[in-house]
């Protein structure tokens, strides 16, 4: 895999209706990658991936394609393509001729059409699907056509907006898996966008967390998962508790009215901080033998896990656990020193981190399913 960056944007600014949607917003994305920009909506996500395929023009700020500035290429002429949520399939047109339009626009010959037609359909695994009417395909199958379509072309860069997003859970799961096979296998720089972190961490090389226009975070699945700059990284990608804490000295972090031996250093003595431990990092012990105590206040069942809620005076944590523990029990937490994250004090600190409202919150998620699903 080369390493020169294939796609730069430079000091992007992008304002809708006088609010900003991208603020001096720098990035560079290496040839060859999967990289994915993951946020909740309205972070800028959508909004770069446009500026990348041309349809939206920049403020300010430059975008690089290969080193050669491209502010003014129109999306046509640019080598990239772009799959949305919705496929955008030619109703009218079967398998086959959905997956060849883009060559036959390009003045490709139809023994080319047919070979390359060909080769997309099996990568894509619908050998045998050519003639069928994309109406009469399943969710998953049109969303293979697209992607065949788009990858016929032989684009530099594929951009995908949401693609998976209408699909039904064990589909996702099983499109994941196909989608990075399929980077693997061409070797086209894929550059994702999704506000589900499960997707981004199972798929990527690369992820950048953004929120309110602004990169929170770059870094490789496992470095925002187990390394998060700050608390809203912590919080979006996966579950974590985030208390306040301070730095008494290197590898000292004192939390929760206790001391506790850490991984980290760096920080100025006495440093106020965020602290953030995995649900799945913590022990459960006997009361006696934690390093802190409390009493369960609900438990969900899971799956692989149980996840239980644990009020320790008045913070409620979250453990993820094979061990089932009832409600009302007394238990005890045990920490080992690289279970603790220590991070600055940001913008988000004091936001996140606390399950008091967890259970409130699943109640009210539940009302808005029901109500979204009488409209």
């Amino acid at each position: 895999m080369t390493q020169s960056p294939i796609i730069t944007l430079q000091n992007i600014a992008v304002s809708f209706d006088g609010e900003a949607v991208l603020k001096d917003f720098n990035l560079n994305i290496r040839d060859g990658e999967f990289v994915t920009l993951l946020g909740p909506s309205g972070c800028g996500k959508t909004t770069t991936l446009r500026i990348i395929g041309g349809f939206v023009r920049p403020d300010a700020g430059d975008v690089f394609f290969s080193g050669k500035k491209i502010n003014d290429v129109p999306p046509h002429k640019r080598e990239v393509n772009t799959i949305f949520q919705k496929y955008a399939l030619f109703p009218h047109l079967n398998v086959y001729d959905n997956v060849a339009f883009g060559m036959r626009v390009h003045g490709k010959t139809e023994s080319q059409v047919k070979a390359k037609v060909h080769e997309m359909l099996q990568m894509v695994n619908l050998e045998g699907f050519a003639h069928r009417n994309v109406n009469l395909l399943s969710g998953g199958q049109q969303q293979r056509v697209a992607i065949a379509r788009a990858l016929a072309n032989e684009p530099k860069v594929l951009l995908l907006d949401e693609p998976l997003g209408a699909l039904d859970l064990k589909l996702r799961k099983d499109m994941q898996v196909e989608l990075k096979k399929i980077q693997q296998q061409t070797g086209i720089t894929f550059l994702f966008v999704t506000h589900d972190q499960e997707e981004a961490l199972s798929m990527s090389d690369t992820v950048v967390v953004m929120d309110k226009g602004i990169i929170q975070q770059i870094g490789t699945p496992q470095d925002i998962y187990n390394e998060p700059r700050n608390a809203f990284v912590a919080d979006f990608i996966g579950e974590s508790n985030i208390v306040d804490g301070v730095m008494r000295e290197d590898y000292v972090a004192e939390f929760a009215g206790h001391k506790f031996r850490c991984v980290d250093k760096g920080f100025q003595p006495n440093e106020p901080v965020d602290v953030v431990i995995r649900p799945e990092d913590i022990d459960v012990v006997e009361p006696e033998e934690g390093h802190l105590s409390g009493v369960v206040t609900s438990v969900n069942f899971r799956g692989v896990h149980y996840e239980i809620i644990v009020d320790v005076n008045g913070f409620k944590w979250m453990i993820q656990s094979t061990d089932f523990q009832p409600e009302g029990k007394q238990i005890g937490m045990m920490l080992q020193p690289d279970d603790i994250h220590i991070m600055k004090k940001s913008e988000y600190s004091g936001m996140f981190g606390d399950y008091s409202s967890f259970s409130d919150e699943m109640d009210d998620a539940s009302v808005l399913d029901e109500e979204e699903g009488e409209r």
